[in-house]
């Protein structure tokens, strides 16, 4: 990647970064470095450690928000909101919004895979990229952090946040229940990426038919967000 272009993805981000080296980092995916050991024997950084730091940066700036902005909601409803506007697909479309996925490094087979439009690849992407503001930024690093993630934020909770219950696999059950004979079921349709970070896809069906799909972190996370896609095509959304 040219110079021109990491300066194309600092103006869309409104940041330039004192280290270079930071930024190339967290658009390293771990395709293109295990290639590059592979081919060179040179040792390259993917962005899976900037990932982990990101997850907690996010986690972190996002409750702050939540916090102060709703003074008057419990517990229960913060979590609701803080879980709808990190998980998986919000942060996807959050790195789409900023054109992320053509600024990636990936080996030859994610891209013809067409990694740069992936959830997945996205969403840690972007966690990355988070972890590299903080860090660049140094002391200003959390208001800098917040900065860049806010606006994501209260764009999803205006336009794409809808209330629903703790736990929409119930609500929809009980939904479901109000036909006698009708049967609900959960259907694992894939799963991706390493161990330690896995996504599963899984298909809400009532009598076999698909209501809702849904991806997540782990099969209870993506069997949620099935069933809040079916409440959704319900009307109970």
């Amino acid at each position: 990647m040219q110079q021109t272009e990491m300066s194309l993805l600092e103006k869309e981000i409104g940041y330039t970064f004192r280290n270079q080296a930071l930024l190339r980092e967290a658009l390293t995916h771990s395709s293109y470095a295990n290639e590059i050991k592979a081919k060179k024997k040179e040792v390259v950084a993917c962005n899976e450690r900037l990932e982990f730091l990101g997850d907690a940066v996010l986690a972190a700036a996002v409750s702050e928000y939540l916090f102060l902005e709703y003074g008057s909601l419990p517990e229960g409803e913060l979590t609701q909101r803080r879980k709808a506007v990190v998980q998986s697909s919000a942060l996807a479309s959050y790195a789409r919004k900023i054109g992320l996925g053509r600024y990636l490094y990936l080996g030859n087979g994610e891209e013809k895979g067409g990694g740069r439009e992936r959830q997945s690849t996205l969403e840690n992407a972007f966690e990355a990229l988070v972890a590299a503001l903080y860090l660049d930024a140094g002391e200003f690093g959390p208001d800098i952090a917040k900065r860049f993630i806010l606006p994501f934020i209260q764009k999803e909770l205006a336009e794409n946040y809808s209330p629903i219950s703790a736990d929409p696999k119930t609500e929809l059950q009980q939904l479901v229940q109000q036909t006698e004979g009708d049967c609900l079921e959960y259907v694992t349709v894939g799963e991706s990426g390493p161990d330690h970070n896995k996504v599963f896809a899984v298909e809400a069906r009532l009598n076999s038919n698909i209501i809702g799909r849904g991806t997540g972190k782990s099969k209870r996370e993506a069997e949620q967000n099935a069933a809040i896609e079916a409440l959704r095509l319900f009307g109970e959304l």
